[in-house]
């Protein structure tokens, strides 16, 4: 008689069967901040299911904790840690997000962004370098024969060492810049006529001026706007490889497109097979409160708790700005747990409290939330879906004015521009969110459409990372787009071809017309002689 001993090994083995793909093995190249938050829910969810998890990682991480115990392998990348650098980069990038970026138009927004990331790209390649031109790292990630790369492409050189370790690469992203990666480098179809730009802040259900302002900012991104250092990225990448080659070349040969959105978020557009909607992947149902923060939110009665949180990276705001935002909540009649790292406002009244950190996505599926104050993160915009809260929108950056022009349009948010905003702005903002029956309606309809999926949104991303691991790739999702100029995609070429065709005709015709009237014209003048 076999021992439960042997059965539990013989089914461990069976689990582990190479060809069922399972228990593989996973490199990663993240990107910090609030990006590792989304992309650690789905690396633990594959060591739960036995896979081995290697995460490359900068010394000088801000979220990344390589030091905490965790099912995670991290390999720091040997590069001098640099503390004061890392510091004042983050410092330089907050003040621009916080103080600078508000102020600007849309248009000086985006190239502010550009250029703050044209400065990091020395940082950000010599990253790279440490890692590709390490050969003890390098030797070490070839010994170990990964199944599959996950990547965040907002950091340059994933796509880089999968090219050079040979391995499957799929990617994770919201979007960046513009959509100028998924565009052409994922060869995503965007028809400007219906598709607004990311950053544009526009709705899909376009006037006629927002569709000429939506053109022009597509072209702004095509043709101005880079997300990186394209000339420095192209000639490292073509170094690195040995050939000539592109840094949206070497993207444009990830086999998944992991997008961290869905149609709950998402306006109806044209997409590929090769890409995969799996927003809110990172939202679960509401654990309970500490104990002090439950009374807090019991003591609040009927009128029930608003949170308040602008992220993981900003933590603090200007002494006029945050005595103003204060000085509204002060005045309605909810409690408030507001995630502040600042000085205490002097206008802060006695239904708010400020936390350090707070359980964001439990408050928010407590019975007694009634609204979410946010800078527009995707992260805490999925939360707030999938518990059905309405929204108050203060976007300062990156793609956060159009995550709230999305949920503007879907009719659960107010925004309200954090910068030239006064207290009775964001109270107004608070009582429609609150008072008026609509937001919440269509907060609950967003949720009922998130949680009504046949798979949920991490089942599906980690089946697709599985997939390319069991198939060595996904070469089969993957358009012919990609081996196409620019000017054969658009079919330019043909279009020249075909006017060409017609000008010739059009020549002919005209030539052989000329000819006929000459040769009548002699007729004519012969017979007036005869």
């Amino acid at each position: 008689m076999v021992s439960e001993k042997w059965i539990s090994v013989i089914l461990l083995l069976q689990l582990c069967y190479p060809g069922s793909g399972f228990c593989g093995k996973v490199l990663v190249w993240p990107c910090d901040m609030s990006h590792w938050l989304n992309l650690k829910v789905v690396l633990e969810k594959l060591t739960e299911r036995g896979h081995v998890v290697t995460v490359l990682v900068s010394p000088n991480s801000f979220i990344i904790d390589y030091n905490k115990p965790s099912p995670l392998n991290f390999q720091v990348i040997p590069v001098p840690q640099d503390e004061d650098l890392a510091a004042n980069m983050l410092n330089d990038f907050l003040d621009l997000a916080t103080n600078i970026m508000p102020t600007l138009s849309r248009w000086q927004s985006a190239a502010k962004m550009q250029e703050f990331l044209l400065q990091v790209s020395g940082q950000l390649k010599f990253l790279c370098e440490s890692t590709v031109y390490n050969q003890s790292i390098m030797k070490k990630l070839r010994e170990a024969n990964y199944d599959v790369m996950v990547i965040d492409p907002v950091t340059p050189c994933g796509e880089l060492i999968a090219e050079l370790l040979e391995v499957p690469f799929v990617y994770t992203l919201r979007s960046f810049l513009g959509g100028t990666i998924e565009k052409y480098c994922g060869k995503l179809p965007a028809p400007p006529s219906y598709v607004p730009v990311v950053m544009g802040g526009l709705p899909d259900r376009m006037t006629f001026l927002e569709r000429v302002k939506n053109l022009m900012l597509s072209i702004f991104f095509d043709f101005w706007l880079q997300q990186f250092d394209s000339q420095l990225w192209d000639q490292f990448y073509s170094e690195a490889l040995g050939r000539p080659t592109t840094l949206c070349e070497t993207m444009g040969k990830a086999e998944i497109w992991l997008m961290r959105t869905y149609w709950d978020f998402e306006f109806p557009r044209p997409y590929l097979p090769n890409f995969e909607f799996v927003g809110g992947l990172h939202c679960k149902p509401a654990k309970p409160l500490p104990k002090e923060m439950e009374e807090f939110v019991q003591s609040s009665g009927k009128h029930g708790v608003v949170v308040f949180s602008l992220g993981s990276m900003v933590k603090n705001l200007t002494e006029e700005k945050a005595n103003r935002i204060a000085s509204a909540l002060a005045q309605i009649p909810q409690k408030v747990l507001w995630r502040y790292g600042g000085e205490k406002p002097a206008t802060l009244g006695d239904n708010t409290r400020i936390y350090d950190w707070i359980p964001q996505n439990d408050l928010l599926g407590h019975p007694k939330a009634k609204a979410f104050i946010t800078h527009g993160g995707t992260n805490g915009i999925y939360e707030a879906i999938y518990h059905g809260i309405p929204m108050v929108g203060v976007p300062m950056f990156a793609d956060q004015h159009d995550n709230i022009a999305h949920m503007k349009a879907k009719g659960a948010a107010v925004e309200v521009n954090i910068n030239t905003m006064t207290s009775a702005d964001l109270l107004n903002a608070l009582k429609i969110i609150i008072n008026e029956p609509s937001y919440k309606e269509n907060a609950m309809r967003l949720s009922r459409i998130h949680h009504d999926q046949p798979v949920k949104p991490l089942d599906r991303a980690v089946f697709w990372i599985e997939f390319v691991m069991r198939h060595k790739g996904a070469k089969h999702l993957r358009p012919a787009a990609h081996n196409l100029t620019w000017v054969q995609y658009h079919s330019l070429d043909v279009i020249g071809f075909l006017l060409a065709c017609v000008a010739t005709a059009i020549y002919l015709l005209t030539k052989c017309c000329l000819i006929f009237c000459q040769i009548f014209s002699k007729t004519g003048k012969k017979k007036k002689k005869e």
